[in-house]
């Protein structure tokens, strides 16, 4: 009994850095699409969506991945195809203005990471399986003078006019 508890406990030693090594993305092929908030008139907040397949130089099955976007960590969510993930994100239009904002992916282990170098203020020497830019041309808030405000004028000009018209034609 001891001896094969012995080889057991062996076998694990060995196996376990393979097991972890294994589930480890390198050389990160990444492909994104995202989509961003652009109708300020039609929504009460700017939602960022990205969709981007992950494809890494060995095979990773059930790889968790993390996004650090502005500060903000959110989990990306495996889709129905294969090695692809969404993640979205959403903020008051105030807070996410037109620019470009860098998303930072994580595995389980850089999260992990993250989560720890964040309590420490450090997190700036955790190194994410990989980086990229949403880039948000900020949101339209409707033109400046409503169609009715201008349809109201109009109609009150076309009174006036026609009103002094007629006032002029009956005092002569």
């Amino acid at each position: 009994m001891a001896k094969t508890s012995t080889m057991l406990a062996s076998l694990v030693v060995v196996l376990l850095p393979f097991a972890v090594l294994g589930s480890t993305c390198v050389s990160p092929d990444v492909k994104t699409e995202t989509y961003t908030t652009t109708d300020g008139m039609a929504s009460m907040d700017t939602v960022f969506v990205v969709e981007f397949s992950l494809k890494c130089q060995q095979k990773v099955e059930n790889l968790n991945l993390y996004a650090d976007i502005n500060g903000r960590t959110v989990p990306a969510t495996k889709t129905n195809k294969a090695d692809n993930y969404q993640i979205s994100f959403s903020e008051e239009h105030k807070n996410l203005p037109s620019g470009s904002y860098q998303v930072r992916l994580y595995d389980d282990e850089g999260y992990s990471a993250l989560k720890k170098a964040q309590r420490s203020d450090s997190e700036s020497q955790i190194k994410p399986v990989h980086t990229f830019h949403i880039s948000h041309p900020g949101v339209w808030k409707g033109p400046l003078l409503q169609s009715e405000f201008v349809a109201s004028m109009v109609a009150i000009l076309v009174w006036y006019f026609a009103y002094t018209a007629k006032a002029k034609l009956q005092s002569n």
